[in-house]
């Protein structure tokens, strides 16, 4: 199943990620995360999506922070860092224009 995110860096202004991409990088965040930092963006990456989100852009700020930090934390791999600093930017890019961040 594919998880298409809005304000995303490609043509469509999307990221388009496989169920299993996105539960694999909630593995790598969850490991460098503080239990409250996971627990704000853990429905996002636990595996468990199902259906649309739309994630209000002061929630959108707060996540992007979260996956900005995790992104730079020096346990977190390379590979992962990247995925994270694309979903960073997506969700601040929403919030910057007061528009939800839409997840389906």
């Amino acid at each position: 199943m594919g998880i298409n995110v809005s304000h995303g860096e490609d043509f469509f202004g999307e990221e388009r990620r496989s169920a299993t991409t996105i539960a694999n990088l909630g593995a790598y965040l969850r490991s460098v995360l503080t239990g409250d930092d996971w627990s704000r963006i853990q429905f996002l990456f636990d595996g468990a999506f199902a259906d649309e989100i739309a994630v209000e852009p002061a929630r959108a700020r707060e996540i992007g922070n979260i996956l900005h930090s995790a992104a730079n934390h020096p346990r977190m791999k390379r590979q992962w860092a990247a995925e994270a600093a694309v979903f960073a930017r997506a969700a601040n890019r929403a919030a910057d224009a007061g528009e939800s961040w839409t997840w389906s």
